[in-house]
C-alpha cells in the first residue's frame, strides 16, 4: 500500500480520534472521584443512619468512597439548599425526607431555591411507619374510643409533637381533620423529648416513627393503638392501620429519597436508580431497617418524582386546614 501525505494525516487523526474516545470514556465514567451524601440533620437520626448505610454499600460496589455530610439547621433547609446550588455531576447528593421536599416549602415562605424545581429525583431509599401511641392507662384502649372521648371533650385530649410543622404534627393534624376532632398540641424541641413527655404523662398521645417508641411498646410503658400507613408494621403485626381502627381516609407517611441538583445527567440519573435499588436488597441493609422499622421500596426516578409531587399538594392542603406555622 502506497501512503501519500493526506493518508498519513487521516491515518494520525483517526488515531488521534479514538485516543481521545478512549481517554473520554474513562474520564467519564461515573464515579471517578469521591461522592458525598448531604444529610440536613445531625448525625445519629434515623434519616443519617440511613444515608451512611446507603453510603457503605455503594462505596463497596464501586470502589469509590462515598460520605455523609451532615448539614443540619433551618429544619433542613441548610443542607438542602447547598444541594440544591451544587454542579449538577453527581457528586453531591442529598438524602432528602418528606420534610425537605414536600413540607418545608408551605411552612417557610422565603426559601432560596425550590424543592420540586431544584431537584433531580433518583429514588425512594425508606419509607417509615409511624405509630400513634398512649399511655398505658388512658382511659380510651381504641382509635374509637378515642375519638369518641376528644369529641365529648373538645381540647381535652393533648399530643406532644417535635415542633411545628414535624411530622407527629403533621400526622396528628391529619388525625384531627379525618376524625373531626381538636386536640391540643404541645410542641417540644425534638422527637426524644415528644416521646418523653407521653412517657412521663405531660401529653396523652404521640404520633411518632415506629423506631423511637418500640422499645418502650416493648416495655409495657407506651400502648399502640394504631399503625399510620396503609399496611400493618412487621414490627407491630398486630396493631391494626388507622384504616381497620375506623378511619378509612387516613394515611400518614414519611420517607426518606436520593435527590441531586436539577440537570443530573440521565445516564448518572439511572445509574444511581439502579445501584441504590440493589444495595437496598443488602441483607445487613435488611435487617436494620427491620430493626428500624423502614421498608425499602423500589422506585424509578418517575415514581419517586410522582410521589414528591403528591404529598407536596397532600401537605400544602392539611398546613392550610391546619393553619401550621413554621416555629
Amino acid at each position: 500500500m502506497q501512503f501519500t501525505r493526506r493518508t498519513l494525516t487521516l491515518t494520525a487523526i483517526a488515531a488521534s480520534l479514538a485516543g481521545f474516545g478512549t481517554a473520554a470514556l474513562a474520564q467519564g465514567s461515573y464515579p471517578n472521584k469521591p461522592v458525598k451524601i448531604i444529610v440536613a440533620f445531625t448525625a445519629g437520626g434515623p434519616t443519617d443512619v440511613v444515608a451512611r448505610l446507603v453510603a457503605q454499600k455503594l462505596t463497596d460496589k464501586w470502589g469509590q468512597q462515598v460520605v455523609v455530610e451532615n448539614k443540619p439547621g433551618a429544619a433542613g433547609l441548610l443542607g438542602s439548599e447547598q444541594v440544591a446550588k451544587a454542579p449538577a455531576d453527581g457528586y453531591t447528593l442529598l438524602m432528602a425526607t418528606a420534610g425537605n421536599l414536600t413540607v418545608n416549602q408551605h411552612l417557610y415562605k422565603n426559601m432560596r431555591f425550590d424543592p420540586i424545581k431544584d431537584f433531580t429525583p433518583i429514588a425512594q431509599t425508606a419509607a417509615v411507619d409511624f405509630v400513634l401511641v398512649s399511655q398505658p392507662n388512658a382511659p380510651f384502649k381504641t382509635v374509637k374510643e378515642l375519638i369518641a372521648a376528644a369529641k365529648a371533650k373538645p381540647d381535652s385530649i393533648s399530643t406532644a409533637t417535635s415542633g411545628n410543622g414535624g411530622a407527629p404534627h403533621l400526622a396528628a393534624a391529619m388525625f384531627e381533620d379525618a376524625a373531626k376532632v381538636d386536640l391540643t398540641m404541645v410542641p417540644y424541641k425534638g422527637t426524644a423529648d415528644a416521646v418523653n413527655a407521653v412517657l412521663s404523662g405531660q401529653t396523652q398521645l404521640d404520633f411518632d416513627a415506629a423506631s423511637q417508641v418500640l422499645p418502650h411498646i416493648k416495655a409495657g410503658k407506651l400502648k399502640p393503638l394504631a399503625v399510620l400507613g396503609t399496611k400493618r408494621s412487621a414490627l407491630l403485626p398486630d396493631v391494626p392501620t388507622m384504616a381497620e381502627a375506623g378511619l378509612p381516609s387516613y394515611n400518614f407517611s414519611n420517607w426518606f429519597g436520593l435527590v441531586a441538583p436539577a440537570g443530573l445527567p440521565r445516564d448518572i440519573t439511572e445509574k444511581l436508580q439502579k445501584d441504590v435499588a440493589e444495595v437496598l436488597q443488602n441483607s445487613e441493609i435488611r435487617a436494620r431497617y427491620q430493626i428500624m422499622g423502614l421498608q425499602s421500596p423500589a422506585t424509578t426516578p418517575a415514581q419517586f418524582a410522582a410521589l414528591i409531587q403528591k404529598d407536596a399538594a397532600k401537605w400544602g392542603t392539611t398546613i392550610k386546614a391546619a393553619n401550621i406555622q413554621a416555629e
